[in-house]
């Protein structure tokens, strides 16, 4: 039964975990590229909420919220992301590369392996463990990477017990999907064999209401689904993603760059004045999209959820406060792995 005060304190958890290790980004105690699921909440925790024990889960790049929903705990992950020893892979994987055996969780930076690893988990829960599943989620990217059409096609061939869960965004890192992504989604599905719908990701109740549906037919051994969600993700493909600091900075993220572009399109030689006005006129347009990520109340997931509870207000501020301070806990517990010569050179 659908459960909104339950899957609303997963989805704050999920963005206030999130949010905390976005902090300790910019702080420089996480380094390199950090890719964030805040914005796709409702995808996440809409879809696996069904899962239980002996249920897998092969994630994408953005894999810190589906680790943490499938019991991982939020310490060992904040740790693997900051890259020390006693992080849930020893500091190994950062956030893009994380494994749990306990909890048949798996994510990993190569776009579209989410497939063929779900194939994994699924074949293996065929022979071992009847009824249980195996969750794939990806970006719509991915859905133009040979190995995962072959997933889904091998999926469907042997009946594998596999969701394929889609999180589309409307864009891969900066570009429009709609200029590279021939076709529907849904039909490139169904032309494999793999039945398939679209939905609104950031209604986290109809997510979860057609992800149960689509579960209990995977489970029963009619082979697997396709679910396209779509979403906005107002940090951009990564955090620090420019065409975001432009949206929120104009005028200084701006600055820099008018004086290239200006005397790129002026310049003397090269392309004709045509081309060169297409490809400010796209750059423009990059930028449009980028702006148009950003979450108002009408596509928060979060918010979106919260609106609907039906609690009281004294009620929703203890179980808000409660997540507070289980996120403040676990990242207290994390930084004491941080060597002291660490956080000082962050500071």
């Amino acid at each position: 039964m659908f459960d909104s005060v339950s899957l609303y304190r997963k989805m704050l958890t999920c963005r206030r975990i999130e949010e905390a290790i976005a902090g300790l980004w910019h702080e420089g105690l996480i380094s390199g590229e950090m890719h964030l699921g805040i914005g796709e909440e409702a995808i996440n925790a809409g879809v696996l909420d069904h899962l239980g024990d002996g249920d897998a889960v092969a994630l994408d790049h953005r894999g810190t919220a589906g680790m943490l929903l499938m019991g991982v705990e939020a310490a060992a992950i904040i740790k693997e992301c900051m890259g020390v020893e006693d992080g849930l892979c020893g500091g190994m994987g950062g956030h893009m590369h994380m494994f749990s055996k306990d909890h048949l969780a798996a994510s990993s930076g190569i776009v579209g392996s989410s497939g063929p690893a779900a194939c994994g988990f699924a074949l293996a829960a065929q022979h071992l463990r009847p009824e249980k599943v195996a969750v794939a989620f990806f970006g719509e990217g991915a859905m133009n990477q040979g190995m995962l059409m072959e997933s889904m096609n091998l999926a469907a061939a042997w009946d594998l017990p596999v969701l394929f869960v889609c999180r589309d965004n409307g864009t891969a890192i900066t570009t429009s999907s709609a200029s590279v992504t021939g076709g529907s989604l849904e039909e490139r599905a169904r032309g494999l064999g793999v039945p398939a719908k679209s939905i609104n990701g950031v209604d986290a109740e109809a997510v979860w209401n057609e992800a149960a549906g689509m579960l209990d037919r995977v489970r029963s051994g009619r082979g697997p689904s396709f679910l396209r969600a779509t979403c906005l993700r107002p940090q951009g493909h990564f955090l620090g993603d420019p065409l975001i600091r432009m949206v929120h900075k104009p005028f200084s993220e701006m600055m820099p760059r008018t004086g290239p572009l200006v005397s790129s399109a002026i310049s003397s030689g090269g392309a004709s004045i045509q081309q060169r006005m297409a490809s400010l006129s796209k750059i423009m347009a990059m930028i449009g999209r980028a702006a148009r990520t950003q979450l108002g109340n009408t596509h928060d997931p979060v918010l979106r959820m919260r609106k609907k509870l039906q609690i009281t207000s004294v009620e929703l501020a203890g179980l808000e406060n409660e997540v507070e301070r289980n996120v403040k806990n676990a990242v207290e517990n994390a930084l004491l792995s941080v060597p002291a010569g660490r956080k000082e050179a962050a500071r």
